[in-house]
């Protein structure tokens, strides 16, 4: 089943100069995302060098996701409950305009600007071209980290947003359903598999690559190239779309994407290829890993 899009959603992209317009704007919350998955710290390193002035800092590992376990994958979902507080703690409440920003071509931005639409707050979006467009613009950075903002965030969580392994297996291949691997087309492959234990995909995955969302400088590409994008992998039956990646973040791209063309909205595989990799014992219907 289609999850439903939320009512009164922004627009999800903000330009370097849409956002300096807005800096000073007591409801701005700007969240740096900076990260580097073969260099955890590397990202909060970054950010002490100069971020954006007034940005927070949240990182992958300890604020966007949550504890690692025997399956669930590298990057589970984080706490409902506790990334409401730390939202809250940087000053976000129900009048907030969110806007989150990284290096990654949006591979992380675009993981908070799912969980904020997650929780059920509509008024989020990714900076265009990411910190270096900012810099690009000649526009000045800071060390200054903020402090503490007085602000409560009470989530209303989506939960038809997500699903899990027995879904995605029960429905991956229904003639309405599309499930779609985020990752690179070798990765899609099992050429290699740099990270998780297994290399492939689910078997019926089709294939669009996130990266496809934004040019190699991290700008978005323009509603007619997203809608061509998806119409290269989805059909005209196609009523619902579960998306996966590796582990549940750079499958977020492709969810602004489907935004982008105007699409409704997908459904998240958080586990994805790192979760269904874990399970040796297929379930009923699913071939053997290779």
């Amino acid at each position: 089943m289609t999850p439903g899009a939320l009512p009164m959603a922004i627009h999800p992209v903000i330009t370097v100069a849409e956002l300096v317009a807005r800096l000073d704007d007591p409801r701005l919350v700007v969240v740096d995302c900076r990260f580097d998955l073969s260099q955890p710290p590397r990202g909060r390193a970054l950010y002490d060098q100069g971020h954006i002035p007034g940005a927070h800092y949240l990182d992958l590992n300890r604020d966007l996701s949550g504890p690692v376990r025997n399956h669930g994958g590298r990057h589970p979902l984080p706490d409902p409950g506790d990334l409401a507080h730390t939202l809250g703690a940087m000053g976000v409440t129900a009048d907030s305009l969110v806007v989150a920003y990284d290096d990654s071509r949006l591979a992380f931005a675009a993981r908070l600007w799912w969980l904020i639409r997650y929780l059920g707050h509509p008024q989020v979006a990714v900076l265009d071209g990411g910190f270096a467009a900012y810099q690009a613009a000649g526009r000045p950075t800071t060390r200054a980290v903020p402090g503490p903002r007085p602000g409560q965030f009470t989530p209303q969580i989506q939960a038809a947003w997500v699903v899990d392994r027995a879904t995605v297996q029960a429905r991956k291949d229904l003639p309405q359903v599309a499930l779609v691997d985020a990752r690179e087309p070798s990765r899609y492959r099992g050429d290699y598999e740099p990270i998780d234990p297994v290399a492939g995909h689910i078997p019926g995955a089709l294939n669009l690559p996130w990266q496809a969302a934004t040019t190699p400088e991290g700008l978005l590409h323009p509603p007619d190239v997203h809608q061509a994008n998806w119409q290269q992998v989805l059909s005209p039956h196609t009523q619902e779309v579960m998306v996966y990646c590796g582990s549940g973040v750079t499958a977020c791209v492709n969810l602004l994407s489907l935004a982008l063309a105007g699409r409704p909205p997908a459904q998240l595989y958080a586990g994805s290829w790192s979760d269904w990799c874990t399970y040796p014992t297929p379930l009923p219907g699913e071939e053997p890993h290779p």
